[in-house]
């Protein structure tokens, strides 16, 4: 049986209805892993559920807000009820930079809203699958992977977005604490981190100015596609990877210079 053979593995994908984590839904299914997508858009849901119809593995969807730690907690014990186990987490959810505003001229609300969407998110997904996956090792099994869709930002900072990096930031330094902390269950985490990726959330700035000006800034000359993101994905899910934790894995294709 090949390594990246996932059949019977089960991996939960928030914000996976669309861009990056359509890309990465649809590889992990298509190699025979059962996927459940969290998201807050029902009609987003449905169409990402049809989008993956003909693929290996089962999708199921459940309408999720990753912010608040309850309505996690019942989209995790929903998907416990379908599946009967998590052995993946990608935490793909989040928002953007929210505004080109100086640092000193943001305010308090802005500050705590971008964390809360961003960091809490995480935080809440990543504790409710870890709990889970730390119980099943106690019961003879230990497997689980934890993925963080972080952002280049997280790196190099960005100017006028310096909360965005901030939160991205947080991410990196919670997967490497988790690398660490789970690692007796035989839990990784890692992170992806994308650049400038074409995607229905991006569509509206690549304007031809646009490419004109961050295309020369990419070393592959090419925008990254989010099935970039499958094979990363797939990988990760699969044994291959049980010693590869805390590591931040960059699509070249979005790679920029700041």
């Amino acid at each position: 049986m090949s390594i990246f053979n996932l059949t019977g593995r089960v991996a939960v994908i928030t914000g996976g209805n669309g861009g990056i984590g359509l890309g990465i839904a649809q590889a992990l299914a298509a190699a025979g892993c059962n996927v459940s997508i969290w998201g807050r858009n029902a009609e987003k849901n449905r169409s990402a559920a049809a989008t993956m119809a003909a693929c290996a593995g089962e999708v199921d969807t459940r309408i999720c807000d990753v912010s608040d730690a309850v309505s996690v907690r019942s989209a995790m014990a929903a998907t416990l009820d379908r599946f009967g186990r998590v052995d993946g987490c990608f935490a793909n959810a989040g928002i953007g930079g929210g505004g080109r505003h100086a640092f000193i001229d943001r305010t308090e609300e802005q500050w705590r809203k971008m964390f809360a969407t961003n960091l809490d998110g995480v935080f809440h997904v990543f504790q409710a699958v870890a709990r889970h996956m730390t119980e099943r090792t106690t019961a003879g099994d230990p497997f689980g992977r934890l993925v963080a869709t972080s952002s280049l930002a997280s790196i190099f900072g960005t100017a006028r977005n310096e909360h965005y990096a901030a939160t991205k930031a947080a991410i990196n330094a919670l997967v490497r604490a988790l690398a660490v902390e789970l690692a007796r269950h035989g839990v990784t985490a890692n992170a992806i981190l994308p650049g400038w990726i074409k995607s229905d959330m991006t569509a509206n700035i690549m304007t031809e100015k646009f490419v004109a000006n961050v295309m020369p800034r990419i070393p592959m000359r090419r925008f990254g596609e989010p099935t970039d993101f499958g094979g990363i994905a797939v990988y990760l899910m699969s044994k291959a990877s049980s010693y590869h934790t805390a590591d931040c894995f960059v699509i070249d294709g979005g790679y920029t210079a700041f």
